[in-house]
């Protein structure tokens, strides 16, 4: 081999950043095709490639009846084998080139599932947003975008690694706006105590560009994990929060008793009590009647999002609803139906343990006389309203 050649490949390792023995078995295998093209070649050959002096050699082996290579090797390097190298080096290392590049690509990316990266986007359209991570580009599909987020192009974004796929282009990585592991990963960027291990994220729920609660938990008695999320005069989760385009986030403080974690979970509405039935996985949550939008939030976010971060059924009710409640139960109501009456065609209540049948007017009034009695400590008699 020309000794230039040698100095060639040496540079254009260093430039794609692919190491000089992996460009030169390219080489080799490249030129032992070369060679098994030639006329009289021989049918078991291979190409030896010296990486200190540049010295290219062909050996082969005889083979027996049965395919198996015999005896000892022996050099049938072509004459001027060397110019034959340099005719077909260009076109075949090309192509090599590539190759190893795409695998470098993905070796680089394989395995990042779940990391955080930060691109510069490249094209935005309906279909799917492309960012510049610098080798490599990433693919954030419609799905995966906040809805009605439209970054403009050429501006850095944050996004979160969902997939990792190997093509015959090279790697395919896809990433996620919405995914709840991005809230994670951009906290762990933001407070120190996350990244060490001494505050945790234990639970995350969210709506991605509206809202978002995460729990979290310390494990130093000294240290408060709410306010190392929130840092100083909220610096840390104000940073979060404009990543996320102004996405609000609460953060809660987790708690080991079902009860207690759902009361703060439903922060920031004050809750007054708590039942949990583990057998139907409900939480009662029983809330102040002022309180009782609060906790439920606006079109229902709070409760929803609160039931996604404990894993629990939530059933909010205010004190009035439950003192309604109680009272329905205690009421004894009589049997029966309301019917339309043949004769006068009108609709009539008829008791199911027999009597005459009362008109609207006759029942309500009966309802009335049995309301004012269950007041003065008698039993309430009734039944369900007139169609």
């Amino acid at each position: 081999m020309n000794p230039d050649m040698l100095e060639a490949l040496q540079a254009l390792a260093v430039d794609k950043g692919i190491s000089v023995d992996a460009l030169l078995a390219a080489l080799a295998d490249a030129l032992e095709s070369a060679y098994k093209r030639m006329p009289d070649s021989e049918e078991y050959a291979w190409v030896t490639i010296n990486p200190d002096t540049a010295d290219i050699q062909v050996f082969a082996q005889k083979l027996d009846e049965g395919g198996e290579p015999v005896g000892e090797p022996f050099d049938v390097t072509p004459q001027g084998f060397g110019r034959i190298a340099a005719q077909t080096a260009k076109q075949v290392m090309t192509q090599r080139i590539r190759e190893v590049e795409r695998e470098l690509k993905y070796e680089e990316y394989a395995g990042r599932e779940g990391d955080i990266v930060t691109g510069i986007i490249q094209q935005n359209d309906a279909r799917y947003t492309l960012l510049d991570l610098g080798r490599v580009e990433a693919l954030l599909p419609q799905a995966e975008q906040v809805p009605f987020e439209r970054p403009e192009a050429n501006s850095r974004l944050k996004a979160y690694i969902v997939e990792v796929r190997k093509t015959a282009k090279g790697p395919q990585i896809v990433v996620s706006r919405t995914h709840p592991g991005l809230i994670r990963r951009l906290f762990e960027l933001e407070v120190p105590e996350i990244a060490d291990g001494v505050v945790e994220i234990r639970a995350c729920a969210r709506e991605p560009g509206h809202r978002t609660k995460i729990a979290v938990a310390s494990n130093d008695v000294n240290v408060d994990p709410v306010g190392a999320c929130v840092g100083a005069r909220g610096a840390r989760v104000r940073m979060v929060v404009n990543e996320l385009r102004g996405e609000k986030i609460d953060i809660v403080p987790f708690a080991e008793d079902p009860a207690d974690f759902v009361a703060k979970a439903l922060s920031p509405a004050k809750i007054k009590e708590v039942n949990i039935d583990e057998e139907s996985g409900v939480a009662e949550v029983v809330v102040p009647d002022y309180q009782l939008s609060l906790a439920i939030g606006k079109e229902g976010q709070n409760a929803r999002l609160s039931a996604r971060l404990t894993g629990w059924r939530i059933d909010i009710k205010s004190e009035s609803q439950l003192a309604q409640e109680a009272a329905y139960k205690d009421m004894d109501w009589a049997e029966g139906e309301w019917v339309i009456d043949e004769a006068t065609g009108e609709q009539v209540w008829r008791p199911a343990e027999g009597g005459p049948a009362l008109s609207a007017e006759e029942w309500a009034a009966e309802g009335a006389e049995e309301t004012s009695a269950a007041e003065s400590g008698e039993t309430m008699r009734g039944g369900p309203q007139p169609e």
